[in-house]
């Protein structure tokens, strides 16, 4: 069974986005970091689908196709070259630069994840996608978090576990804390949360 993996940037306090949805802090927290940016390249040699909600696929669609050069380009080629898969009821078409589109679905994210789970191949990763990323941990379909917390505090925004959100059954497997203050935590999913499908 493949691995369903939710990689998010937290605040101190939580928070996924800031005001207005600003993800601003992500890079400020961690561009230049060598350690990171190795990191985050040899994780994609672990996965060979990108799982995007609408905003989220529109956002990295608009700057890594782009990213031919400089500090992000080696991990640029990688995601670039990843399939991916954009969660979308309104969209029509997912295009990727002069790179193959995203394979959009339309309905209900769950019941794709589940036969996505099913198939044979490496690891799936979840990028932001708040509201895909909620629907997948209510449904037990995330395997693994990969929480990267970022040194900042943003006071308001959106956080990734709505307040009234059920219990999760995690065990931390690993932490590793990088140059420029952030701390990456990954916890498997209990047998609670992952044996609901």
């Amino acid at each position: 069974m493949r691995k369903v993996i939710l990689q998010e940037f937290l605040s101190i306090d939580g928070l996924a986005s800031g005001p207005n949805g600003s993800v601003d802090f992500v890079p400020a927290s961690n561009s230049g970091d060598k350690g990171f940016g190795e990191r985050q390249i040899a994780f994609m040699d672990s996965i060979d689908a990108i799982l995007l909600g609408r905003v989220t696929y529109e956002m990295f669609a608009g700057y890594w196709p782009n990213a031919t050069s400089g500090d992000d380009k080696p991990f640029a080629d990688k995601i670039n070259a990843t399939p991916k898969v954009v969660f979308s009821n309104t969209l029509k078409r997912a295009p990727w630069g002069t790179f193959n589109e995203a394979r959009i679905v339309k309905g209900n994210a769950s019941d794709e994840v589940a036969k996505l789970r099913q198939a044979s191949g490496r690891g799936m990763v979840i990028w932001g996608s708040l509201s895909l990323a909620r629907s997948l941990m209510s449904d037990g379909l995330i395997d693994q978090y990969e929480l990267i917390v970022c040194p900042v505090v943003l006071g308001e925004g959106k956080r990734l576990f709505p307040e009234k959100n059920a219990s999760l059954d995690i065990t931390l497997l690993n932490s590793k804390s990088f140059e420029r203050g952030s701390v990456l935590l990954t916890y498997a999913a209990g047998n609670g949360a992952s044996a609901k499908r």
